[in-house]
């Protein structure tokens, strides 16, 4: 039997950004955690949305808010910025997806407070397929013996890893 790689959430994120950050992050190489995008994530998620419940874990998801609308269940997903919002929905359909897999229906809502946004996600085949497409992809790149080289795109001024991607610049 061969062994299946886990995927989480927080991969699915990555791979919509960056995929020599999945490898850095599937071979357990750490972030700079005083990062200040690292720093202002944790604060979101501690101060905002009070009222709903916070982090549920269930298996290899965590999701960031919970709560019941009319007898639906509706989980939350809090970001910064609704810049990558195409990743965040992609990680937002894995938990729907993980969920649906466990017999659990619910519908999702991205969270932007510093935007006062909100947007909903469904899940849908087409989602599902795409899903697969990306975790197929990420454990080929977490097999890889080196992360792909870094390539610049606008995330990477924000990112807790520039350094180890940029320190010979």
């Amino acid at each position: 039997m061969e062994y299946e790689m886990p995927v989480t959430g927080t991969d699915i994120w990555y791979y919509y950004i960056c995929p020599r950050e999945v490898w850095l992050m599937k071979h357990q190489i750490a972030p700079d955690q005083e990062d200040e995008a690292i720093e202002i994530g944790r604060f979101l998620s501690e101060t905002t949305y009070q009222r709903d419940k916070k982090e549920i874990s269930i298996g290899s998801i965590v999701i960031d808010r919970i709560r019941q609308e009319d007898g639906q269940l509706i989980i939350g997903e809090v970001k910064k910025s609704s810049s990558y919002s195409k990743s965040a929905r992609m990680q937002l359909l894995y938990y729907l997806d993980t969920l649906r897999q466990a017999g659990i229906k619910a519908k999702g809502e991205l969270l932007f407070p510093k935007e006062r946004k909100k947007e909903h996600v469904e899940w849908t085949e087409e989602g599902r397929r795409e899903l697969e497409h990306a975790i197929a992809d990420i454990r080929r790149i977490a097999r890889m013996p080196v992360p792909p080289p870094p390539k610049r795109i606008s995330f990477c001024g924000k990112c807790a890893y520039r350094e180890y991607c940029w320190a010979e610049e």
